[in-house]
């Protein structure tokens, strides 16, 4: 393998690393300030034992979240230092908004939020839990922005070799990143959702409790909701990446043909050697075109009509993008399950229905990381979509040794965090909520709000 390669497999490696602390950091802040407002409108215990033992979830997964995200912007200097030349006036404004200011305001609040039990009111204290989320989704939103921009590039303008931004304004209201933002926020959103009701279905299997009754409802409507809304967004952002990336949508689909109007064939076996499908069977007339266009008449570009230098390598992006649609379906399906039946007598004896909720826990991580394996390597061969293609982007003066290096290194490092990461969840979710509360809030915090 060249340099090129390794630092590609470097920088993918390392990317869904920290993406599996991320969804749940954007969906868990959400469901834990939740749980504190029904806490503060209530003055029940039970909602504010859900907070502290939520939270405390949430933060051993945001703090090792941090660790792994600090490493990524350093290889835009080290492997992609030709890139960050090239591209860097654009790209590295709102990542440095995203520091500067967002994860600011994160991590200011997560300090009030962890250290302001007792020192100040219930309704500050639930301020900071907001400030947290927004914070949180900020900062995905700067960075997704940033992304998005790599993949359908506007507001910029070349000029002497680089690239400058010349409208902010275009490059914040990009429709391709902002699609992208809700359909990850979304996702987060499930991956909180399916963690808690695993988590509960767990506790659940082996006696009653109200307080996992209580956390895997609340959970179960916010991930049926958050579902529906994935798939909802997820369509128009597939519109989106036809208007501006027929090329990552073609490998998708695995679509060879250009035609008008198009069907949608459900079973699909690509044969890419051959510029063609091996097995194209089970057609629904006009679906392809409804998909793509929102038209039943509407033209689908095939991957034939595409220079061969400009395709995406489709066996990889076909199969992500048909597991992940799948597991969202799953996802749908599940949530109306569990809603369905937590209104039922005896929901605590569904032993079999617990365990399928108990196993679907890293189903949404696994649909997270196949939606980036769609958009990254559905991009290829362009770091910036039909502007500067990847091969240019790497640095001239690593070395193959050093860039191996860092990779086992990288490796190694990201093993051990994610390792301790499920470690610490999985110990202190099996613990469960702390009985004896006075040790961390005074009785009068119990109190009814008046």
């Amino acid at each position: 393998m060249n340099t090129l390669e390794l630092s590609r497999i470097q920088f993918g490696l390392t990317t869904m690393f920290h993406f599996i602390f991320v969804p749940l950091i954007l969906g868990l802040s959400v469901l834990v300030a939740i749980m504190e407002t029904s806490y503060v409108r209530s003055g029940s215990r039970l909602y504010l034992k859900m907070t502290k033992f939520w939270g405390r979830l949430f933060l051993i997964n945001f703090a090792l979240g941090v660790a792994t995200g600090l490493f990524l912007e350093f290889q835009f200097g080290m492997n992609w230092s030709r890139f960050s030349s090239f591209a860097g006036d654009v790209f590295g404004a709102p990542l440095a908004i995203e520091s500067l200011l967002t994860f600011f305001l994160e991590s200011s609040f997560i300090g009030v939020w962890v250290l302001g039990w007792n020192r100040v009111s219930r309704k500050t204290h639930l301020f900071a839990a907001w400030m947290l989320v927004l914070g949180a989704n900020l900062s995905a939103l700067w960075i997704l922005l940033a992304n998005s921009w790599m993949q359908h590039p506007v507001g910029e303008q070349i000029s002497q070799g680089r690239v400058r931004m010349v409208d902010f304004l275009a490059f914040f209201t990009n429709p391709y990143g902002w699609l992208k933002f809700l359909h990850t926020m979304f996702a987060g959103f499930v991956v909180a959702a399916f963690f808690v009701t695993g988590i509960s279905a767990y506790h659940l299997l082996k006696r009653h409790s109200d307080f996992f009754l209580k956390s895997f409802k609340m959970a179960a409507i916010f991930g049926l909701v958050s579902s529906f809304l994935v798939f909802l967004v997820g369509d128009e952002h597939a519109y989106e990446v036809a208007q501006t990336q027929p090329a990552k949508l073609a490998a998708m689909e695995s679509y060879w043909d250009t035609k008008q109007p198009a069907d949608y064939n459900l079973l699909v076996i690509p044969w890419p050697g051959h510029n063609k499908n091996l097995i194209q069977t089970l057609s629904l007339p006009w679906g392809e075109s409804l998909l793509a266009t929102h038209s039943l008449n509407g033209k689908v570009t095939g991957m034939n009509d595409i220079p061969v230098n400009e395709r995406p390598p489709v066996i990889p992006v076909f199969i992500s993008f048909r597991l992940m649609v799948g597991l969202g379906l799953l996802f749908m399906l599940l949530g109306l399950a569990a809603v369905y039946y937590i209104r039922k007598p005896g929901f605590i004896r569904r032993r079999r229905f617990l365990w399928i909720m108990l196993a679907a826990l890293p189903l949404p991580y696994a649909a997270c990381e196949l939606g980036w394996v769609v958009a990254e390597v559905g991009r290829q061969p362009w770091i910036v979509y039909h502007i500067f293609r990847t091969a240019n982007g790497v640095s001239a003066n690593v070395s193959t040794a050093q860039v191996l290096t860092s990779i086992i290194g990288l490796g190694l490092l990201y093993s051990g965090l994610t390792v301790t990461d499920v470690y610490l969840l999985a110990r202190f979710a099996k613990k469960g909520p702390d009985e004896d509360l006075a040790r961390i809030i005074s009785p009068e915090k119990l109190r009814r709000p008046r």
